[in-house]
């Protein structure tokens, strides 16, 4: 993957924003289970009353507080709470309509200690209460107080007595051996007495945190949503830009090889990192920037927040965890060399289906159709089986997570009780820790799965920077030499030797010749003798290995390719036609041709008559691959492409096999006006086709071994008068 980061580089600005848009998803997602937390312990269990230090208490309980209190704890109380005359305050006489002396917090107090000594006196008051109880043999069977069974105004009266003076002193030293949390939950509790004693509303007090909370949890919920819809929306941005970048460098790469590397790598595999590579990095790229980023957010937030709320239980998901890493190296082990076969399966299946649909015509006329079949099959099974076999062991991870989640879950429920039972734990707070356990596991689930993606986005990855990162054979050169706008055309090779690569023997070896301009300079040969390779060396599809080729008296080699093929118009052995109409395959010659230009050439291709047999002339579809023409009408428009070039070299690599004899004589005729100041070079398998050259080079395993005008090579190389003989009679030729 690292091969490709580059293509990540003009993106930088955007992954900052996602990681951004990532925290505060991450923020809104882990502050909504402690929300939730809130509404069940203070909104619903404690009335909403979010703090044991009340607004306001009557005399009697601020009296109670400070002779419940050490000397440290009581000085806070006094210096939290400040007398208030209610009956100069409307709005306090309102709010607490049975007050008659009352005490208010301090506006400034630190409601932090105020707290924690109001919870501690409240503490020291009920285990006084327990105790006396005890004593006097009035306690129940349950193991604590409810404050609901007290009655403060019966409790006030009794503070004065000598023995609950003695038990407070020895409590109230007691009480700073107990739990914060358990403090806490009585100094909440007494607090909600406290209010009622006062007369106020602790139901509207309920209702009123609820629903501020649940606004808060709305508002929330609505940030996380639009921070999840731009990450998505950015991240899909960001990898299908990528992915296109990357797609367009492949294709121009692959546009700058030669025939070499063609030979290295296949079509069908091209085809296949084109597409299915490209594919898999860019949903990559895409659950990268998801989960990557998210998950660690969600992963270390969660486990801190879990930890906040109910430590005593951090072992569960710790033993979820290990759970997990077991299953996940399982099939990760089980999986990942399957991931790796897949993608050379995509390419034998892509290569059978190319093949097949190529040769369609030759398949039907051999009556092969069963054969490819089961070719096609065999590839097709191979493929569907491995990604079976991914497909099952992949399926497996939803079920083990969804028992480690519901195991963690039941766990978390039967300890947590136990904790709640003991006043260790709320039932919020136990609530809250079953979904931040959820988000550590699923975070954690997350990374595991990318570990599983990364190894096969990295095959696809390695697989398209090979083909990027390949050196062309075919270079242009630092410093290219000029070449005018119109050359001259003259063409010469000078003892040139081509072999390819890995090839034992040569393909060609020692050949020289001129082609001059307003002169035909024909090849032929048997099959295989090097005619094509030949042609393929003059437009520098492969560079010679020894010897060298002048245009004009410049080595091509010293030429930009760009400039040295302008000069050129080439009709392939095979023509090919693309997409589009006939028009349209014609500019492709050159884009600004008129009209005429246009008409010019098709009529010296003798492409005319067909043409304007077509209801809609130069407008006639052309489908892909020329399919909806005939192979002479096809080469005929091949012709006429190069024609509308007006190039100073016209090459023919046997590019008139496909007509007949009547079209072939009258399109030479014409051929011979419209090219009479060009270099003219022609590969034939037809004497009838080159037999008036000005100049016949005969080949015969890479060598030439005859050159001359057609009766000279008549008589002086035997094996172009074997040719000759073996297509027409002596009279004839």
């Amino acid at each position: 993957m690292l091969r490709l980061r580059k293509y990540l580089r003009p993106y930088i600005f955007l992954i900052v924003l996602v990681i951004i848009l990532l925290f505060g998803q991450g923020m809104a997602d882990l502050m909504l289970p402690e929300l939730m937390s809130d509404i069940v312990n203070v909104g619903i269990q404690k009335s909403g009353i979010e703090h044991s230090a009340p607004d306001a208490l009557s005399k009697s309980a601020y009296d109670m507080l400070i002779s419940f209190s050490d000397d440290d704890n009581a000085r806070i109380i006094s210096l939290s709470y400040k007398p208030s005359d209610i009956n100069a305050d409307p709005q306090l006489k309102e709010r607490y309509p049975k007050a008659d002396e009352i005490y208010v917090l301090n506006e400034k107090t630190d409601i932090t200690s105020a707290d924690n000594a109001v919870s501690r006196a409240d503490l020291a008051f009920m285990l006084t209460m327990q105790s006396l109880a005890e004593k006097t043999g009035t306690s129940s069977e349950k193991k604590s107080f409810s404050t609901e069974e007290i009655d403060m105004s019966k409790i006030y009266p009794m503070l004065s007595s000598p023995m609950i003076t003695a038990a407070a002193k020895e409590n109230i030293k007691k009480s700073l051996d107990y739990d914060e949390t358990y403090c806490t939950q009585i100094g909440e509790s007494m607090a909600s007495l406290y209010y009622k004693e006062l007369g106020a509303d602790t139901d509207s007090m309920r209702s009123s945190y609820i629903l501020r909370i649940g606004l808060y949890m709305i508002g929330v919920t609505i940030l996380g949503a639009i921070t999840t819809i731009l990450v998505s929306f950015v991240a899909a941005k960001i990898s299908s830009g990528a992915a296109r970048t990357i797609r367009s460098d492949l294709f121009r790469k692959v546009e700058s090889f030669s025939n070499s590397e063609f030979d290295s790598f296949s079509t069908a595999s091209l085809i296949t990192r084109t597409t299915n590579d490209i594919t898999q990095i860019q949903n990559f790229i895409y659950m990268a920037l998801k989960m990557i980023c998210y998950a660690p957010i969600m992963g270390i937030g969660g486990a801190i927040l879990a930890a906040s709320t109910a430590a005593s239980m951090s072992w569960i998901i710790i033993s979820a965890i290990v759970v997990l890493t077991v299953v996940l190296l399982i099939v990760f082990v089980i999986a990942m060399p399957k991931f790796k076969i897949m993608q050379s399966l995509i390419d034998r299946l892509n290569l059978v289906t190319r093949e097949s649909l190529s040769g369609l015509l030759v398949i039907r006329a051999f009556g092969t159709e069963r054969y490819e079949e089961e070719k096609f099959d065999k590839a097709n099974k191979d493929l569907s089986g491995v990604q079976l076999f991914v497909n099952r062991v992949m399926t497996l991870l939803m079920p083990v997570m969804m028992l480690i989640m519901n195991g963690v879950s039941v766990l978390i429920v039967w300890i947590g009780a136990h904790q709640i039972e003991q006043s260790q734990l709320q039932v919020g707070d136990m609530m809250a820790f079953i979904q931040y356990s959820m988000m550590i596991i699923l975070s954690f689930l997350m990374i595991a799965v990318m570990f599983i993606i990364i190894p096969r986005s990295s095959v696809s990855a390695v697989r398209i920077a090979d083909v990027i990162e390949s050196e062309p054979s075919i270079k242009d050169p630092d410093s290219p030499v000029g070449l005018a706008e119109k050359a001259v055309g003259e063409i010469r090779f000078e003892n040139v030797s081509y072999r390819y690569e890995n090839a034992e023997d040569y393909a060609l070896k020692d050949i020289s010749f001129t082609a001059n301009p307003g002169q035909t300079t024909a090849f032929i040969g048997t099959t295989g003798s090097g005619k094509t390779t030949l042609i393929n060396l003059i437009c520098r599809f492969y560079d010679v290995s020894e010897g060298k080729i002048l245009l004009d008296g410049k080595d091509i080699r010293t030429l930009r390719q760009k400039d040295l093929r302008e000069q050129i118009g080439l009709v392939p052995q095979k023509g090919v036609l693309f997409s589009g109409d006939i028009d349209s395959n014609l500019r492709y010659g050159r884009e600004d041709a008129t009209n005429q230009e246009i008409r010019d050439a098709a009529e010296t291709a003798q492409a005319m008559e067909f043409i304007n047999d077509k209801p809609e002339k130069f407008d006639a579809p052309i489908s892909q691959g020329g399919t909806n023409v005939s192979g002479g009408q096809k080469q005929r428009l091949a012709i006429a492409r190069a024609l509308v070039k007006k190039a100073s070299i016209y090459i023919f690599d046997d590019s008139f096999s496909a007509l007949d004899f009547k079209t072939d004589s009258a399109l030479r005729k014409a051929l011979k006006k419209y090219t009479k100041d060009s270099t003219v070079i022609i590969v034939g398998q037809r004497i009838s086709t080159i037999m008036h050259s000005e100049n016949i080079i005969v080949l015969d395993e890479g060598r030439i071994v005859g050159q001359g005008r057609h009766n000279d090579l008549l008589r002086n190389c035997p094996q172009y008068r074997e040719i000759a003989v073996s297509q027409n009679s002596l009279k004839e030729i």
